[in-house]
């Protein structure tokens, strides 16, 4: 125990973090630990039942909570969508029939990673318009995919996701959560981000921006404890699983179950249903990363040994954090389950000219510059980050204004011309929209 502290709050000293909460669960004992502030500068302690915006975490919640009522009976996992949903069929009436429950929660329904604020009757039409791929065809990670499985289950339910998330799946859990949108009146205290300068050594709070057709995306906040009840549903009963009643077994195993289509190059080592899958040392490990404003927070469960590790951080450094624990516990014998998209063994190669060019997925555009041996990203207009090729047409990155390393990203060719035609990047798979020539 003395270990797992000392290492958890070196790491969090060591890249700024304010406040952050650790949940270890291991040969059927959990040790919880937590360190520094709510909000910084404050001296009010980031306690145990403190809610952290665990970002895109809530897609698990989202995903189990279809599950659920997948289990019974109420939706099908390869039924289309608009079998449920008459609003995507007026919509996108070529894409309603071909896009399913199994597409939305794996992120291979080929949709946009950002949700367009739109108003109407149906918010996420506007959303729906650029689609970067078929259904099936690939992944992409999607948060309007998520934003209309939350629709899903609001049309099944006859519930908000708020209300429906909260009374269906959180209570029976024994779980109380808050949301960073759409809860009124907040039923705990959340947490506040902050963005981290280390460079600078700046630590400057920041507030939670997210829509309310978001929700079921990113909206979540709790504990590193909470993050434990969830894996725990997938925990066998001899490794203190928790059979609530709510999902079938077979179910849950089905949120386990890699979807072949998804390749999630940067992120993961594979896909089920609102789950990654992660390689460790002996198989393969489940959970979900989760960004929000001002904070990083991290789930790995083994249902096989039945460990679960959790982490919540209130700063944009949690990453950072995350990726020295992990190290530090591997190094101890706890062969947590991690994606390493480059080994660093790679041979750094020259990027072909065809490489290029600006790229679109929905409303966002990255353009990709090269300048002599400089390969710089540019999203939206905005210089964001240095990208360095190797072998295979796989880059990795780097922020331009901190020095962060950022998820590793790949070029994709059209299998047809040999051309480069799509980048995927965060997991992100954006198409060619306009060729660009060299910068000399």
């Amino acid at each position: 125990m003395d270990y797992l502290r000392g290492t958890f709050e070196r790491a969090a000293l060591d890249n700024g973090v304010p406040g952050a909460q650790l949940a270890v669960r291991h040969g059927g004992e959990t040790w919880e630990f937590e360190f520094g502030e709510e909000r910084h500068g404050t001296g009010r302690p980031l306690s145990r039942d403190a809610k952290v915006p665990v970002g895109s975490i809530t897609k698990t919640f989202t995903a189990t909570l279809l599950l659920l009522l997948v289990s019974d009976g109420d939706v099908e996992l390869d039924e289309p969508v608009a079998e449920y949903l008459p609003d995507l069929r007026r919509a996108r009436p070529d894409l309603a029939e071909e896009l399913t429950t199994r597409h939305l929660l794996s992120h291979t329904g080929g949709l946009a990673a950002e949700v367009v604020p739109a108003e109407g009757r149906f918010p996420l039409a506007a959303s729906l318009l650029d689609t970067p791929q078929r259904p099936g065809a690939g992944f992409s990670y999607s948060n309007v995919g998520y934003a209309l499985a939350g629709h899903l289950v609001e049309v099944v339910t006859g519930m908000t996701w708020w209300e429906a998330v909260q009374t269906v799946l959180l209570k029976p859990m024994g779980v109380t959560a808050a949301s960073v949108v759409g809860a009124d009146p907040v039923p705990a205290p959340i947490a506040t981000g902050h963005a981290v300068n280390r460079s600078l050594r700046r630590v400057r709070p920041v507030e939670q921006a997210l829509e309310p057709v978001e929700a079921p995306a990113g909206a979540l906040a709790v504990s590193a404890a909470d993050l434990v009840e969830l894996a725990r549903m997938h925990l066998r009963p001899e490794h203190g699983g928790t059979d609530h009643g709510l999902v079938d077994a077979d179910d849950l195993a089905e949120m386990r179950r890699l979807v072949p289509a998804a390749e999630p190059f940067g992120l993961a080592d594979g896909w089920g249903l609102g789950l990654a899958a992660f390689r460790g040392g002996h198989g393969d490990w489940f959970g979900h990363d989760g960004t929000a404003d001002g904070t990083s927070c991290h789930l790995r469960f083994d249902p096989t040994s039945g460990t679960v590790v959790a982490l919540t951080a209130n700063a944009n450094t949690g990453a950072a954090m995350w990726r020295q624990l992990v190290a530090e516990l591997r190094a101890a014998g706890l062969e947590i389950g991690e994606h390493t998209a480059l080994t660093g063994a790679e041979r750094r190669v020259r990027a072909p000219r065809d490489c290029a060019g600006t790229y679109v997925n929905g409303d966002t555009a990255y353009s990709v510059v090269l300048r002599d041996d400089d390969v710089q990203l540019v999203v939206d207009g905005e210089p964001a980050a240095r990208l360095t090729v190797y072998d295979g047409l796989v880059f990795s990155v780097t922020d331009l204004a901190g020095g962060e390393a950022g998820h590793a990203g790949r070029f994709l060719r059209d299998p047809r011309s040999g051309l480069v035609d799509r980048v995927q990047i965060g997991g992100r798979v954006a198409g060619r929209r306009q060729r660009a020539r060299e910068v000399a």
